[in-house]
C-alpha cells in the first residue's frame, strides 16, 4: 500500500547519522516520512503563505532524490502555494500565480517528483465559465517538464472557489491542452457534497467520478477525515475514522478496486497525542490483504 503524509522540510537535518552536520535541507522529509511509517507523500518546498520561490541546493535535490529511491515506495507530490489562484481574473494575481506554479515544477524536476498538486482557486466574480478558462489559459502558459504533471485538487467548494463540483474538475480537463490529473481529497469531497460514509456510497460517488471525470484522471488520494458532514462545506480535517466519513468510510476508499492502488497522502491534525504515525497506522489496520 502506498500511503504517508504531508511532511515538513524544515529545521536542521533529520538523521539517524550523528556525525552528520545540522542544516535545513528537503531531505528531512525522507527521514521523517519513515519515522511516521509511510512510503510515499507530500511536502511544501517552501512556506505556503507567502510569494517565496524554492531554494534547494543541487547536493539536496541529489541526496533527496537519492535516499527517495533507496527508502520509500513512492511518489511524492509537491503541495504548491495556498496563495496561488489559477481563476483569478486579476493581472498580477495571475502573474504571481503562474510564476509561483513554474517554480515549483522546476523544482519537482529537480527533486525527481512526478506531482504539483494545486488548487483552482476562486473565481472572486468571473464565475464558474469565466474561472475555469482563466484556469486552463494560465496552466497552458506553464513550462511542465517532462515526467511532471500538475494535479488539480478538488476542493471544499465554498464561497467563489472552484473544484467543488466534479463538473469543474472535468472541465478544467476539457479546456486546457496540457496533459493534467486529479488529486481527490476525501475531506473536501464528503464536504462538497459526496457521501463518502458506506461502501455503498463510496461507490456511487466514484461512479459519478468516473462518469462526469474519468477514473483515469485521478492520480493522487489526500487522505484526510472530516469534522463536517456531507454538504457542509467547512474545510476542517478529522483524524482517520474519527469524524464523518468514519472507520467504515474510510475502509470502504482505502479498499476500493478502482482507488487501492493509487497512492495516499495525509493531511491530518495532531491531537489528543495522535499524530500522522497513528492514523498511518491507522489506515494500515483498515487495508485488507
Amino acid at each position: 500500500m502506498k500511503v504517508g503524509a504531508h511532511v515538513s522540510i524544515s529545521g536542521s537535518r533529520v538523521s539517524s547519522d550523528d556525525e552528520t552536520p545540522p542544516y535545513d535541507d528537503i531531505r528531512n522529509a525522507v527521514h521523517r516520512q519513515r519515522a511516521f511509517g509511510g512510503n510515499c507523500g507530500q511536502v511544501f518546498t517552501t512556506s505556503p503563505q507567502v510569494w517565496q520561490q524554492p531554494e534547494i541546493s543541487e547536493e539536496a535535490a541529489e541526496g533527496f532524490r537519492e535516499e527517495s529511491d533507496e527508502q520509500l515506495e513512492g511518489p511524492w507530490v509537491i503541495h504548491s502555494s495556498y496563495l496561488v489562484n489559477l481563476c483569478t481574473p486579476k493581472d498580477d494575481l495571475r502573474r504571481k500565480s503562474k510564476e509561483s506554479m513554474q517554480a515549483e515544477l522546476d523544482a519537482a524536476e529537480r527533486l525527481g517528483i512526478p506531482y504539483v498538486n494545486v488548487h483552482l482557486g476562486a473565481h472572486t466574480g468571473a464565475g464558474v465559465q469565466g474561472g475555469l478558462d482563466n484556469a486552463a489559459s494560465l496552466i497552458d502558459e506553464l513550462d511542465v517538464p517532462e515526467g511532471v504533471e500538475i494535479l488539480i485538487e478538488s476542493d471544499a467548494g465554498s464561497g467563489t472557489k472552484l473544484g467543488g463540483e466534479f463538473s469543474h474538475l472535468a472541465g478544467i480537463i476539457d479546456r486546457t491542452e496540457t496533459e493534467i490529473g486529479i488529486c481527490i481529497d476525501t475531506a473536501h469531497t464528503l464536504v462538497a457534497g459526496n457521501d463518502l460514509t458506506t461502501p455503498e456510497a463510496v461507490d456511487e460517488t466514484v461512479q459519478r467520478f468516473d462518469d462526469q471525470v474519468g477514473l483515469e484522471y485521478l492520480k493522487y488520494i489526500h487522505l484526510n477525515d472530516s469534522k463536517h458532514d456531507v454538504g457542509t462545506n467547512k474545510d476542517e480535517h478529522a483524524l482517520i475514522g474519527e469524524g464523518y466519513i468514519g472507520e467504515d468510510g474510510v475502509e470502504a476508499i482505502v479498499n476500493h478496486p478502482d482507488l487501492r492502488e493509487l497512492p495516499f497522502a495525509l493531511e491530518t491534525p495532531t491531537e489528543d497525542g495522535k499524530g500522522f504515525a497513528w492514523n498511518i497506522q491507522k489506515v494500515k489496520e483498515l487495508r485488507s490483504e
